[in-house]
């Protein structure tokens, strides 16, 4: 089932691509940015190839990827700035985010945001969704702007260079990231029950001290 959805990711890449140079490069790493998972390792490694091919120039294709990183994670951070923050104010008990998690969340974006936003954008599935968080947590634009511009360039001319070392033979990074993409999803799994655990015990504690 996953090997068929890859197939199918592929195919409409290597089609938006193939039809709009740069601009299709803008418009899916924009569509990866805004929560929605379109598998960048497919992305930025076939424009390599059409690099390797002589068809692009891999540093255009590393500034189109970034930008449209950028313009995709603007669309999530207002979501999260204007829409889902007050939903996390009014309904964040139920899912355990307390106002001192909210509080605890803004201060790491305003004092440490730019390490948070430049790791983020440099490991897969965190940096898919890390732009809603950051607007949730009212980061400065200016600088999430910037930092997701810079980790997202890093990441994009990675993908694009190693798709150019490959060259024919683009496709087969793509089964390697997604193996990655599985410790990920392990480590957030593990980190959320983490969470659950920790405010669980806090909620026992005013009731044995009662």
């Amino acid at each position: 089932m996953l090997a068929k959805l890859i197939s199918v990711f592929a195919g409409f890449i290597i089609a938006a691509i193939s039809t709009m140079g740069y601009g299709g490069i803008v418009l899916l790493m924009a569509i990866e940015s805004a929560c929605i998972p379109l598998p960048s390792e497919i992305i930025m490694p076939f424009a390599g190839y059409l690099v390797f091919r002589g068809e692009l120039d891999l540093w255009l294709v590393a500034v189109a990827g970034a930008l449209g990183c950028v313009l995709g994670s603007l669309l999530a951070y207002w979501v999260g700035a204007w829409g889902g923050r007050p939903l996390v104010e009014k309904y964040g008990r139920y899912i355990l985010v307390s106002p001192h998690d909210l509080q605890t969340a803004d201060r790491w974006f305003q004092r440490r945001g730019d390490i948070i936003i430049l790791i983020g954008r440099l490991l897969p599935v965190v940096r898919t969704f890390i732009a809603f968080p950051a607007g949730v947590a009212r980061m400065p634009i200016f600088k999430f702007i910037l930092y997701t511009f810079i980790g997202s360039f890093i990441w994009c001319w990675s993908l694009a260079w190693i798709g150019v070392r490959l060259g024919e033979r683009w496709n087969t990074l793509g089964p390697w990231f997604h193996r990655f993409d599985t410790l990920n999803v392990v480590l957030v799994l593990l980190l959320f029950g983490w969470y659950v655990w920790r405010h669980i015990r806090h909620m026992r504690r005013p009731r044995a001290s009662g």
